[in-house]
């Protein structure tokens, strides 16, 4: 009802479990799915990375506080973002906007805190290195490294630009080398990149 309120947005659909959300994106191909991430049939993780891979969908996560362990798998599973359940209407609003335009929304420190907090416990197949050093930060120059710092910080690009004393136009040059060469699919992975690298610390804001 908020959203297809809204005069840009329109609901194409809505079901009561995963597997019926995979197959009426499938069907609708819509800009932006939002999931919760406890779903029968099938859970909002596996249906994220069922529609990442195959609809080509941007996916928001939603949750609440007692489910912290699940943000970082939805993540990696190729979610755009996530929000807590009372989020308020206009946020979620401005959240299906800003993913619809191809960004993602990481933007509460609540949330930096949390994928700090995940990284930290639950990095697959590795151990986390600190100060940065991790080797496929080997692959950035010094800027492309100091960027990804800075949107591990949670700044978007104006502010990046404004850090950096360059232009916006260098920044979103900055964040799509940087997303290329560690083969990331947004902002958001490259987040938590920032963090299991050991670039950002738990609790640096």
């Amino acid at each position: 009802m908020i959203l297809d309120a809204q005069p840009d947005i329109t609901v194409l659909a809505e079901v009561g479990d995963g597997e019926a959300a995979v197959a009426a994106v499938r069907e609708h191909r819509p800009d932006v799915a939002l999931l919760d991430i406890r779903m029968p049939t099938m859970d909002g993780i596996e249906a994220a990375r069922r529609i990442c891979a195959d609809a080509g969908s941007r996916v928001i996560m939603l949750t609440t506080f007692d489910q912290d362990d699940y943000i970082y798998e939805a993540l990696y599973a190729g979610a755009s973002g996530f929000l807590l359940k009372d989020v308020r209407r206009e946020d979620l609003v401005h959240a299906v906007r800003v993913v619809a335009s191809g960004d993602s929304l990481l933007a509460p420190s609540v949330t930096r805190q949390i994928i700090a907090d995940i990284t930290g416990r639950h990095r697959p197949g590795a151990t986390r290195s600190a100060g940065g050093s991790d080797a496929r930060l080997g692959v950035l120059t010094t800027r492309e490294r100091e960027t990804l710092h800075l949107l591990g910080r949670g700044l978007s690009n104006a502010e990046i630009a404004q850090t950096l004393v360059v232009s916006e136009h260098t920044v979103k040059t900055h964040v799509s080398n940087v997303l290329t060469k560690l083969g990331l699919r947004d902002r958001a992975q490259a987040v938590i990149c920032a963090y299991e690298t050991g670039l950002i610390t738990a609790g640096e804001n």
